[in-house]
């Protein structure tokens, strides 16, 4: 049917004018709220060197493009496969395409949009000018930088953010209808989208960048881009300069020998530095999932150097970086892995008992140990044990129990299936756990800024990544973080020996740390509720990392002790007496407490001396193994 109303022509003259009005409007508006965004522009003399820089940053493109293709089984940056689902799944979850809903938020917005441009002078709600002293609702470190507050145009932006941030947040955690673990689930993953959606992630919304950019005529970009491209050819997030450390010469340093070796470890004794040992050597079992040496990263933090300054006779395991030799390799080999280094270390140098310390998922493998040696008749083997930040009870593991639902556990087992996980993927999962400090300030400051890596041992030892066997892998995150067996007596066996880990009667020392996010210290506490024998646990400062590696001589953090424990981490706290800076020598006379004898450091207490063939010199070659 004919349009009974066409519409009336508009003449091109009326046009323009509405145009060049709308334009000058808008120019007004962009001007009040991003006042000299006009001036931030290059100057006609700069054009030629951006001009340069566009063609750089062309070229490191195409070059990128024309390069053989990485596999994305051994690239974990390059395969977005998986989070895009996991996004796609959150969306269907979240009632954000809920009329009321988005009502609700652009009303919130709008209040926040005048409540904001009213401090600078704009809007309905401007008072007489722009005010002193910007006071703006939210707070965030991210955006700390009096930069965010300078120009109304970041202000919005950046608040925008956070309130859409709280508000979605705040969904996630209370939908209904929703198990614990797939809540959990949307809990994290809602986390990992809104941190990935902040405007300091993006150059355009991020004042830094732009001044940045602007700073270094476009050097910053071409720089920021060269880091970008390097991290996806590698299928790895670069933390730390590389080259800036040498395994040996400035981290791992600690003197000593490795003297002896087999399929899956080397176990290095470290030189004495006293005139006399305690009796009873040290043995350390490091997690296989990360090098050995974050006990060992320079002189001032070594927890190994300063063991071995108190007159202990340290020996260390370093564990092989699985590789296709190790496809078979299961839970039950690291068990007897661990019996069989005590063994070496009490025939080396004729003694009864070691000491042992089991830090994270080998110290989960530690009460294994102590349990099936304690079932075979053999707990005389160890004099006590230590657990640093260890979980045998995974009910409360914390945010890694979400990897572990059926389709999660199917996922990770297409990336082991030539019988290897590639360690970049552990990487990428932990650093998701702390998303902001481990991903996203390293995108702004790296890619975003083009600043320089730092030299950092920590983050170097934190990249240097470690493969697992991948029957290992399956089975401790269906066995142990799903189905909880290990706390169930005699429901898991290994090296043919049932696991009651109440037969555990060897005195043990339990070190958690307070705001521990991989093993949380409720998590950690169980492991008394399970114990047969006399026990002390401490609650460090600080996490994972920096609850446990905290010399004396630094003078951080505290720890909290209690004579009168309780039967729950609560009534622990509730009675605790706090300590300030290291729980080392507190631990320390613990273990002397156990055996006190001393004896003189000659013989083999010293490796590699007269009659004693060793293997070659510390920190060995399964560590530099790659």
């Amino acid at each position: 049917m004919p349009n009974e109303h066409p519409p009336t022509a508009v003449p091109a003259d009326a046009m323009t004018d509405l145009l060049r009005t709308q334009a000058e409007a808008a120019s007004q508006f962009f001007e009040q709220i991003l006042p000299g965004s006009a001036r931030a522009l290059p100057e006609p003399a700069d054009l030629q060197q951006w001009g340069k820089v566009a063609e750089r940053l062309q070229a490191m493109w195409l070059e990128f493009q024309s390069e053989p293709a990485i596999s994305a089984a051994h690239a974990p940056l390059q395969d977005p496969t998986r989070w895009l689902e996991a996004i796609g799944t959150w969306y269907q979850r979240m009632p954000l395409a809920n009329p009321d809903v988005q009502a609700r938020l652009w009303e919130d917005g709008l209040k926040l949009w005048e409540g904001v441009l009213g401090q600078y002078g704009i809007g309905p709600a401007a008072a007489t000018g722009r005010q002193e002293g910007i006071e703006l609702p939210r707070r965030d470190r991210r955006f700390a930088d009096p930069r965010w507050r300078e120009q109304p145009f970041f202000a919005l932006v950046h608040q925008t953010y956070l309130m859409l941030a709280e508000q979605v947040t705040a969904m996630a955690e209370n939908l209904d209808g929703l198990d614990p673990v797939r809540q959990e689930q949307l809990r994290f993953i809602t986390k990992a989208i809104v941190d990935a959606l902040s405007p300091a992630n993006l150059p355009f919304t991020n004042p830094l960048v732009i001044d940045k950019a602007i700073e270094t005529r476009g050097e910053s970009l071409v720089a920021g881009l060269e880091h970008l491209l390097g991290d996806v050819k590698r299928g790895q997030l670069t933390h730390t300069q590389a080259g800036a450390f040498k395994l040996g010469e400035n981290i791992a340093m600690t003197p000593g020998k490795v003297v002896y070796q087999s399929r899956l470890f080397q176990l290095i004794q470290y030189s004495p530095t006293t005139e006399t040992v305690l009796a009873t050597p040290l043995v350390i079992f490091p997690p296989w999932i990360n090098r050995f040496y974050i006990l060992d990263l320079n002189p001032q933090k070594s927890f190994v150097r300063w063991a071995v300054e108190q007159g202990l006779t340290v020996f260390m395991v370093s564990w092989k970086s699985a590789d296709a030799s190790m496809a078979d390799v299961t839970w039950d080999d690291y068990v007897a892995a661990q019996i069989e280094a005590i063994d070496v270390v009490r025939e080396r140098l004729a003694v009864p008992a070691a000491h042992v310390i089991g830090y994270c998922v080998a110290g989960t493998t530690l009460a294994a140990t102590l349990a099936v040696l304690a079932r075979r008749g053999e707990a005389g083997k160890v004099k006590s044990a230590t657990f640093f930040t260890a979980q045998v009870d995974f009910e409360k593991a914390g945010e890694l129990k979400i990897f572990v639902d059926d389709p999660q556990l199917a996922m990770l087992e297409q990336l082991g299936a030539e019988g290897v996980v590639d360690g970049r993927y552990l990487a990428a999962t932990f650093n998701l756990l702390l998303g902001n400090d481990l991903i996203w300030n390293y995108v702004v400051n790296n890619y975003l800024l083009g600043q320089d890596y730092p030299a950092f041992d920590l983050l170097f030892w934190n990249g240097d990544t470690t493969n697992l066997p991948a029957k290992w892998h399956q089975a401790y995150l269906r066995e142990l973080y799903r189905d909880n067996r290990l706390v169930v007596p005699d429901s898991l066996s290994v090296c043919g020996t049932p696991i009651d880990l109440g037969l555990i009667e060897t005195p043990c020392y339990i070190q958690a740390g307070r705001e521990d996010h991989i093993a949380p210290a409720e998590s950690v506490w169980r492991l008394t509720r399970h114990l047969s024998g006399p026990w002390t646990f401490l609650l460090a400062g600080s996490g994972h990392i920096a609850g446990v590696v905290n010399p004396p001589a630094a003078n951080k953090y505290q720890y909290w002790t209690n004579s009168e424990p309780g039967d729950s981490l609560e009534s622990f706290i509730a009675g605790a007496g706090e300590h300030p800076g290291s729980w080392w020598p507190h631990w320390l006379q613990w273990l002397s407490e156990q055996d006190p004898a001393r004896v003189p450091a000659k013989g083999k207490r010293k490796p590699g001396g007269k009659g004693d063939p060793v293997i070659e010199d510390a920190p060995g070659s399964f560590v530099k193994a790659r």
